[in-house]
Formats: C-alpha cells, structure tokens, sequence
C-alpha cells in the first residue's frame, strides 16, 4: 500500500493535498502527524463531560486539519458537526457523532497500518 492507496481507502483526496503541499513526503510527514493530534479525543471528552464550547472548538479544529489533508469524509462529517454545535442543536450534533468517530477512526487505522508497512 502507498499513501495514494490510503487517501483512496479513507475517503481523501490524494491529488488535491498533493497540489497543495507539492510533495508526497510532506503530505506522509501530516498524515503520521495526525496520528497524534488530540482534537478529536478532546471532542470526545468535551461530549462526554457536556462541554459544548469545547466540543465545538475541538471538532472546528478537526476540521480545519481534514480540509488541510484532503481528509475529505472526515472533514464532511465533522463540518456537520460543527454547523450543528454552531446552531445549538446539541441533539442532530449527538446523533452525527457516530459517522464522525467511524470517519475518524477508519483514517487512523489506514494511517497505521501503512506506516507500520513501511517500517518492516
């Protein structure tokens, strides 16, 4: 598998980040990287606690990094979910959040498992 193969697998778009960021070590570098980025986890706690402020803050952010990447499925899920937590309709934000962990988690398990292709 290649980082094209992954973008392909999660839903992203390998062609528009690699205009972007002009070369594929640069867009791997970001994609490892995301791996250990803890907005989503922060959002996921910010739910769990009721704290809706930073729940939205966390799901923006998640959003904005996803545009960054190309990361196309997740940025739409999470898009939804920030349009909702922006309108206070805390119950359709709740109800999307199941395809937004699915969308998040399916990319960091292509992440990972590429990346430990690459290290044996």
């Amino acid at each position: 598998m290649n980082l094209k193969d992954c973008y392909m697998k999660f839903g992203g778009d390998f062609n528009e980040v690699l205009s972007r960021l002009r070369r594929e070590e640069t867009v791997q570098k970001f994609a490892f990287k995301f791996l250990d980025d803890k907005s989503f986890s922060l959002f996921e706690s910010s739910i769990g606690s009721k704290d809706y402020e930073d729940a939205l803050r966390a799901v923006h952010t998640l959003k904005g990094i996803c545009q960054n990447l190309s990361f196309t499925r997740l940025f739409e899920s999470s898009s939804l979910v920030t349009k909702a937590l922006k309108e206070n309709d805390w119950d359709k934000a709740m109800d999307m959040v199941p395809q937004l962990s699915k969308d998040y988690y399916e990319i960091i398990d292509v992440i990972k498992e590429f990346k430990s292709s690459m290290e044996e």
